[in-house]
């Protein structure tokens, strides 16, 4: 007697689209490490050959971004290390950190579990061997082809420290009211108890001299990095220069970190700052 075999069932659409976004996701990933390995292996021609460039990424939780930013920089005709330092990601993004931390030129340091943005770019600043320094975010919100520009006034010795500014022309397109005026006053009082003149205190986008880098002696751990260093490059007398940057800004519910906690720790940090020596 033949007994008939059940019918397979067709799989769910829901299940189908599951399988087909994590192929894409692979894909993508290989298509990315493929593209880092390339740009290692082709030479170019250094636009500063005179001087070695450290860029310095905190991550945390940016598994989407993180190759794109890396590849990002390395296009730049730079002789340059990326150093980046994994603040105790849990999405996934040590996983790519993984894939690439192998390839020269890269480095990757982890940080066991989450301390924050200022105690990562710690990490980050002492791992640096470069001539100049640059911080370079994870998330896209700050171009890497602008790093370039950026080195111009460390290069002919016009500064010695460069913040690429967000707000020199005004409010950038999809910046929210409560964030550029956020940073408004914060950059305000920092400039009342400093005595400077900059446009944005706040901006992640910021390069550096050797001999600051050497100099600094941070503490904060979280988003007080920005007014604490600022103070503490002022107290040392260091000549600031701002450059404009463009800024594609994310909101909150796309990822951004910086909560109101935030704004209340960095008025604390530009006081207390303001009157160290």
């Amino acid at each position: 007697m033949t007994i008939a075999s059940e019918p397979k069932l067709p799989k769910s659409s829901s299940q189908t689209t599951s399988r087909d976004s994590a192929l894409d996701v692979i894909a993508r990933v290989e298509q990315q490490m493929t593209e880092l390995e390339r740009l290692l292996e082709k030479p170019k021609a250094p636009f500063l050959p005179d001087h070695f460039v450290s860029v310095v990424i905190p991550v945390y939780n940016e598994q989407a971004t993180i190759l794109q930013v890396v590849e990002a920089v390395l296009r730049q005709p730079l002789d340059l290390e990326v150093i980046i330092v994994d603040d105790g990601s849990t999405d996934g993004t040590r996983d790519r950190l993984a894939a690439i931390a192998g390839l020269e030129g890269v480095r990757v340091i982890y940080h066991e579990k989450n301390q924050g943005k200022g105690a990562a770019l710690r990490t980050g600043l002492a791992a640096a061997e470069g001539d100049f320094v640059v911080i370079q975010d994870a998330d896209l919100e700050y171009d890497p082809s602008e790093i370039v520009a950026l080195l111009l006034p460390l290069a002919s010795g016009a500064a010695d420290v460069v913040y690429g500014s967000r707000f020199v022309a005004g409010r950038p397109q999809g910046c929210s009211r409560l964030q550029y005026w956020g940073n408004r006053f914060l950059t305000g009082l920092s400039n009342q108890t400093l005595g400077l003149q900059l446009t944005d205190m706040e901006t992640c986008y910021k390069a550096f001299s050797r001999w600051t880098v050497d100099s600094l002696q941070l503490t904060e751990n979280r988003f007080g990095f920005e007014p604490e260093v600022t103070a503490r490059l002022a107290n040392l007398g260091a000549r600031i220069k701002e450059m404009p940057i463009t800024y594609q800004p994310r909101s909150w519910r796309d990822g951004k970190k910086i909560g109101f906690g935030d704004l209340a720790s960095a008025i604390r940090c530009i006081f207390r700052y303001s009157r160290s020596s």
